[in-house]
């Protein structure tokens, strides 16, 4: 019964935790970044409604891999923090604040990926839910970079960096990407269920690389050796 209690209590402590943080939290969330990125993903994945379907279903395929790229450039900016070094030092470890950021987000995303379907015709629409799996994986690989560079550097706000490289990286994989192992293929040719595989596995990777990155980092050699550094000036 004691033990219960405790659990029941550590539950109820951990909720007021998250409700407090919930605030902050949000404030934090590059709002404008993402609004930029969903209204420019949206644009896009409307060409094919505004044009009455010309161009068929390549072509809306074609806007609707744009519309997730714009809204994935805009998840670059999800872990930027102004305040970073100061909230470093709080009892609340990276893994929840991050979290927090994305339940935040996730709804939005759910929202506006909806939106930028049904605004394609169902005439040219490509299948929901391989398109949807391409639209997972690229947004994981935007935040498993956020994530990789918060990990590796001290920039508070390294999302422009970020977001760069997705789209160097982006740009490279649709003219470098060896042809005997396809990528973006049409729902017509027989490659599709194939490519869509490898898409599976990148959102794989790409969740992997973000969970370890989630850990909070080691500072300093002498701290991952066990020692304190010396306060002397001498070193000594």
């Amino acid at each position: 019964m004691r033990e219960l209690t405790r659990a029941d209590a550590t539950r109820r402590e951990g909720r007021g935790l998250v409700r407090e943080l919930a605030a902050p939290v949000c404030r934090t969330v590059p709002w404008r970044a993402l609004a930029g990125g969903n209204l420019l993903g949206l644009l896009a994945a409307a060409v094919p409604r505004l044009s009455g379907g010309a161009g068929g279903p390549w072509v809306a395929l074609a806007l609707l891999r744009a519309a997730v790229l714009a809204h994935a450039l805009a998840l670059a900016f999800l872990l930027d923090d102004p305040a970073r070094h100061t909230t470093a030092a709080v009892p609340v470890r990276r893994p929840l604040r991050v979290a927090l950021r994305l339940a935040l987000v996730a709804p939005v995303t759910a929202l506006w990926w909806t939106a930028a379907l049904l605004l394609v015709p169902s005439s040219v629409r490509p299948p929901a839910g391989a398109v949807t799996l391409e639209a997972a994986a690229t947004c994981a690989l935007a935040l498993a970079g956020a994530a990789l560079a918060v990990r590796l550097a001290d920039e508070p706000r390294p999302g422009p960096s970020v977001a760069a490289a997705l789209l160097f990286t982006a740009f490279l994989t649709v003219l470098l990407w060896p042809e005997r192992w396809p990528l973006f293929c049409s729902p017509g040719d027989p490659k599709w269920g194939e490519a869509h595989e490898r898409w599976a596995w990148l959102l794989a990777g790409a969740l992997l690389v973000l969970g370890v990155c989630l850990r909070e980092p080691v500072r300093g050699r002498a701290w991952r050796r066990g020692r304190r550094p010396s306060l002397s000036p001498s070193g000594a």
